[in-house]
């Protein structure tokens, strides 16, 4: 009876499914690969173009330079000579906001042509500062640099927190007023004595009542803990002297023996106290030269590190994305560049034209 039931089929509706299945995986593939292909033709194609254009436009790009170069020579021997002198400061406290929003003001100033009140501003005489074309300010900080202050900063943080911060937001969010160093810079149309503007610039930041609070508050700690610590060694020395007598007495008493003695009355095996005592002496001393060296630095709450041509070196050059370039090179790049984009703009319209004739 067996041989009459009946034998199980091979399932056909499986077998249709993972044919199927395949079936639109490589299509999946097939399409993925065109759409590859269609933008590598596309960028060849464009990259053609690109070559067959500036073929075609090659000798109006070549005088486009040439008159740039002629432009710029032209206004190198007519335009006024612009002077500019720098220095580098190191902020001894957080007064970098301060400080980039004075030169802001002072720069507004300027722009706005009200010398008078810079004048009073500064302190100084209008005859000195009418010739100021601009202040700049800038941070001087190396990526090496940047890299150790994140570092630093990193270890500040709770593991957890510091996880959640990257070099790059790290970057985003740091200020260049917060760096130690920074340049000021002052550009004018003659030469003259740049130092007057610079130091009075300086003064009226160490002026600030907020900072001179802070400051005197600052060195009042520091001077406390200096004659704290000098106290201190006057008593480690006074007690290194007397140990050091008893030792010799001890010595005498004993034939000249090896002799331990222990001011706490308990054996401290082959350890002696003097050497203690002299370790000691020795930390409270670095300790005292750290403070001083903190309470030297605290005196001033900015100060000039270096000064460049007190009496300014010529500067005709011009920037593009903060790369210095002279001025023929930079009207021969701004003449060429608007070539192009004059150029690319009626190959535009063109096309558009040629389009709405298809519609």
């Amino acid at each position: 009876m067996s041989k009459d039931l009946p034998q199980p089929q091979p399932n056909q509706s499986e077998e249709v499914d993972l044919g199927q299945l395949f079936k639109l995986i490589g299509n999946a593939f097939d399409r993925f690969f065109k759409f590859i292909g269609s933008i590598f033709n596309k960028l060849f194609l464009a990259f053609v173009w690109c070559v067959f254009f500036l073929k075609k436009h090659f000798i109006k790009f070549v005088i486009a330079g040439v008159v740039g170069i002629a432009l710029g020579l032209l206004l190198e021997k007519t335009s006024e000579p612009v002077y500019k002198s720098y220095i580098t400061v190191k902020q001894n406290y957080d007064t970098g906001e301060n400080l980039y929003n004075a030169i802001s003001y002072y720069n507004d100033l300027v722009a706005q042509g009200d010398i008078s009140t810079l004048e009073n501003v500064l302190g100084m005489k209008q005859d000195e500062l009418s010739f100021i074309i601009d202040f700049e300010i800038e941070s001087i900080i190396s990526e090496n640099q940047k890299l150790k202050v994140y570092d630093t900063y990193i270890k500040t943080l709770d593991s957890t927190v510091a996880a959640t911060i990257d070099y790059e937001s790290f970057l985003r969010n740091d200020k260049d007023y917060n760096h130690k160093y920074q340049q000021i810079t002052i550009k004018a149309k003659q030469r003259n004595s740049f130092n007057a503007v610079f130091k009075k610039i300086i003064e009226n930041i160490n002026s600030n009542e907020y900072f001179k609070r802070e400051q005197d508050k600052d060195l009042k700690e520091l001077k406390d803990q200096a004659l704290a610590i000098s106290k201190s060694l006057i008593k480690s020395d006074t007690l290194l002297s007397v140990y050091q007598k008893a030792i010799i007495k001890s010595a005498e008493n004993n034939n000249n023996s090896q002799a331990r003695i222990t001011i706490d009355n308990k054996d401290t095996g082959s350890s002696t106290k003097e050497f203690e005592l002299y370790s000691k002496d020795l930390e409270l001393r670095e300790k005292l030269v750290e403070i001083e060296r903190n309470i030297a630095d605290k005196q001033h709450l900015i100060e000039i590190t270096s000064s460049k041509q007190d009496s300014g070196s010529m500067d005709n050059g011009k920037e593009i994305f903060g790369k210095p370039l002279s001025i023929k090179r930079y009207y021969a790049l701004i003449l060429i560049t608007l070539t192009f984009l004059i150029l690319i703009s009626l190959e535009f319209i063109k096309f558009l034209g040629r389009y709405k004739d298809k519609i």
